[in-house]
């Protein structure tokens, strides 16, 4: 009886031990396909804002953390299927994705600004955009923006990837893009992007950009805890000030 005793503790020991050891090692979900927030770099290794602010939670949290990456049209599921354990891509909080998923607090704050030719008289109010074609990338916040504003006025292209968006305005299919200013920013600064420029005053001025979980997860509170942990050292400034000549926060 006795060794059966011991038998049974040191199983139980290593039970524990192994959840505990789980309970370390979690993966984030990133879609990888929207720089300079989140890609790929030549060697296929994922890199971007995203990834690094998402690194620098994870050792707050004394975790190991691995990407999983996803299409952005089936990145929400995936996180409610359990193929990672929270999203961290971002993405626009609103209303329709809470009854989804639950978010942190917000990581950065964006804005939506319309990008069109440099030699082109390009006006942003809805008489003017009218017969336009503009482009977005598909369930985002600037698509829905498009549709419920002046989708009645303009044909909206939507796509995959952002990349995609850029690949059709500079060969002349679209009109002009409307997206993330942070994102726009980033490829205005690129050669394909050279003869671009931002038009108009940003249309959305309050884009709060947060970290999805699963419904009640008690991860959230933990990112929550750790998102303040890395703005108050100054972890989160420096890396801010890698992408960006200006606070996102």
């Amino acid at each position: 009886m006795q060794n059966y005793k011991k038998v049974f503790l040191a199983a139980a020991v290593t039970l524990a031990f192994s959840a505990g050891a789980m309970a370390e090692n979690l993966k984030m979900g990133i879609e990888a396909a929207y720089p300079p927030f989140n890609n790929k770099d030549a060697s296929g290794n994922v890199v971007g804002f995203d990834k690094e602010i998402g690194d620098a939670l994870c050792a707050k949290m004394k975790v190991e953390c691995t990407v999983v990456t996803s299409d952005w049209d089936g990145i929400i599921p995936a996180l409610n299927a359990k193929k990672f354990d929270f999203l961290i891509s971002s993405m626009s909080i609103t209303d329709e994705r809470k009854q989804a998923v639950d978010f942190t607090e917000p990581y950065y704050s964006n804005k939506l600004q319309f990008i069109a030719p440099k030699n082109v008289d390009f006006k942003t109010d809805k008489a003017s955009l009218k017969g336009k074609i503009i482009g977005a990338q598909r369930a985002t916040l600037a698509g829905t923006w498009l549709e419920d504003n002046i989708g009645d006025d303009i044909t909206i292209k939507l796509y995959d990837t952002q990349e995609n968006a850029y690949l059709d305005l500079t060969s002349g299919r679209l009109d002009g893009i409307l997206a993330d200013k942070y994102v726009n920013y980033e490829w205005l600064k690129s050669d394909a992007g050279k003869s671009y420029e931002f038009k108009g005053d940003p249309v959305e001025e309050s884009d709060k950009i947060g970290i999805a979980v699963r419904k009640n997860d008690p991860i959230r509170d933990k990112l929550n805890t750790a998102l303040k942990e890395i703005v108050a050292d100054g972890t989160y400034k420096k890396i801010n000030d890698k992408y960006f000549p200006f606070s996102i926060y």
